[in-house]
């Protein structure tokens, strides 16, 4: 899901739903000569599959998180914010002027609002990418895994699945020593890039509920309806 808040249009809007719900999985492996070391003669895709799900299970164990974020878009462009996420389900991006565009998950619903313009798009949790990576256990079963791969210095993990992610595919990449989330890459169905990269991160926070509220009369007031 691409946050690219100059974009206009719905399928715009559909890309930066991706990018925000996509980003906060993790996964990592150590494969040689096609074996996974634990896991004996099996498949590479079976392989990858398990080792992923075992990284994203660590990752599930962290319960609150925040930093900042830099993003680079297909053309180049670049802008950049603070997240926080408290699982299950919470989350916010708050993206720095001028592009004043915010994402927020309250545990039933998410809403993308656009500061600037006073607009806002409402979707139920339920029906985005972003229930996987905010339940209590994230769930990387079903194929959703394309590839693993590791380096000396970075874990790459990409996840394509129709179902959640339409024809876009999404690129993370990791600590291999402690499994830290480093940065992101959506790839969508016309082969254009966004690239994520967080630092400055913090677990284990504290946060007043308020962050995660979501306005319902003001969203409303926005043009703000339900969709699917």
């Amino acid at each position: 899901m691409t946050f690219d808040p100059q974009t206009r249009g719905r399928a715009a809007l559909l890309s930066r739903r991706r990018l925000l719900t996509l980003g906060l999985a993790s996964a990592a492996l150590a494969i040689g000569g096609g074996l996974v070391p634990g896991f004996g003669a099996i498949s590479h895709a079976q392989a990858s599959t398990e080792v992923a799900q075992q990284i994203a299970n660590h990752f599930a164990q962290t319960r609150t998180m925040m930093g900042e974020f830099v993003q680079f878009g297909p053309r180049g462009e670049q802008t950049g914010g603070k997240f926080f996420i408290e699982r299950p389900g919470k989350l916010r991006f708050v993206y720095e002027s001028p592009s004043d565009f915010q994402v927020t998950a309250d545990g039933n619903s998410v809403v993308m609002e656009n500061r600037r313009l006073q607009t806002a798009d409402l979707y139920a949790l339920s029906t985005t990418p972003l229930k996987l990576i905010l339940d209590e256990r994230i769930d990387l079963s079903g194929n959703k895994v394309r590839s693993v791969s590791q380096e000396n210095d970075l874990t790459t993990i990409q996840l394509a699945d129709r179902s959640l992610f339409g024809n876009s595919t999404i690129t993370m990449m990791f600590d291999p020593q402690n499994y830290d989330l480093r940065q992101w890459t959506i790839t969508d169905a016309q082969g254009r890039d966004t690239t994520v990269m967080i630092f400055n991160v913090q677990t284990g926070v504290t946060f007043d509920p308020s962050v995660f509220n979501i306005d319902y009369r003001r969203v409303q007031a926005m043009g703000g309806s339900q969709q699917q």
